[in-house]
C-alpha cells in the first residue's frame, strides 16, 4: 500500500510518519482492495478554532471503492486517530458486504428438492 503524506501550513513531528504507516498497514486485514492512501494534514491559523485547529483527511486511491475520512482535533495525532477510526468503519462495512451468506431456508430447499 502506498502512503503519501502531504502537510499544508504544518510542521509534522518526526514520529508522525511512523504512526501513520503502522496504523494504516493494520487496515490490510480486511479484504478490501486499497492501493494507496493520501494523508493530508492542515493546520488552521485562526486561533478561534482552538480544539479543531488540526484537520487530517484520508483519501483512498486505487481500483476499489473511493473512501474519504476526516478528523479534527487539537493535535495531529488525535486528528489522525479520529480519521483512521472513521476510515476503518467504512472499510469494515465494505468487507461485510462482500461476504457471501447462505440462509438456512435456501439450504433446506436444496436438500428437500434432491
Amino acid at each position: 500500500m502506498d502512503i503519501v503524506i502531504h502537510a499544508r501550513n504544518a510542521q509534522l513531528a518526526e514520529d508522525f510518519r511512523g504512526i501513520v504507516t503502522e496504523k494504516l498497514n493494520s487496515l490490510n486485514r480486511f479484504s478490501v482492495v486499497v492501493e494507496g492512501i493520501k494523508v493530508e494534514v492542515l493546520h488552521e491559523q485562526n486561533p478561534h478554532f482552538g480544539k479543531s485547529s488540526h484537520l487530517v483527511t484520508l483519501t483512498t486511491q486505487g481500483s476499489g471503492s473511493f473512501i474519504r475520512a476526516e478528523g479534527k482535533a487539537f493535535n495531529d495525532v488525535a486528528a489522525f486517530d479520529e480519521a483512521v477510526t472513521s476510515l476503518e468503519l467504512q472499510i469494515r462495512k465494505l468487507h461485510e458486504r462482500s461476504k457471501e451468506y447462505v440462509h438456512e431456508t435456501l439450504r433446506r430447499k436444496e436438500v428437500v428438492g434432491e
